[in-house]
């Protein structure tokens, strides 16, 4: 079994299951239905979004647990996104109804195409951050070997001028 850290995130309402709030809490139990154990769930933030979007994200985070390596996961997860309207194709950073990333698993580092654990951009994102560190706090980044609480506390520290 390996244990995964997810970041998801919503900006677009779904006919069905509503805000993008609502389709978050969706995603959770979409996740447990595709065998994807839910283990902790963090709570939903709104962030800005990045990039052209205008929309702000629905954010959070989860521990899930299952018994897939990494890119057997990731098409696990683009199955769930497309089954929640999302399109493979697009302009970067656009709106959408689900944004399903594999930000760390249990077996340190893995690069393949199309995937590369961990995330690359997580350091640098508050929307990630916080809602991982809330779950999993001593989880140790492998590549700068700091928890997500520590992670968290660089990114969101006052700096002095």
């Amino acid at each position: 079994m390996y244990r995964y850290l997810i970041a998801l995130g919503s900006n677009v309402r779904h006919a069905r299951f509503g805000r993008p709030e609502q389709v978050l809490g969706e995603a959770f139990h979409a996740l447990d239905a595709a065998g994807i154990r839910v283990e902790r769930a963090a709570p939903v933030m709104r962030s800005a979004p990045i990039g052209p979007s205008s929309r702000r994200y629905a954010n959070s985070a989860a521990l899930v647990v299952c018994e897939t390596e990494p890119d057997a996961l990731l098409h696990r997860l683009k199955t769930i996104e497309r089954a929640f309207g999302r399109r493979p194709v697009g302009q970067r950073w656009a709106s959408r109804v689900l944004d399903l990333d594999i930000v760390l698993w249990s077996g340190g580092c893995w690069g393949s195409p199309g995937l590369i654990v961990p995330h690359r951009e997580f350091r640098h994102r508050d929307f990630v951050l916080t809602p991982a560190a809330a779950i999993a706090p001593a989880w140790r980044d492998p590549l700068s070997h700091l928890t997500l609480r520590q992670l968290h506390r660089r990114l969101t520290r006052p700096h002095r001028a």
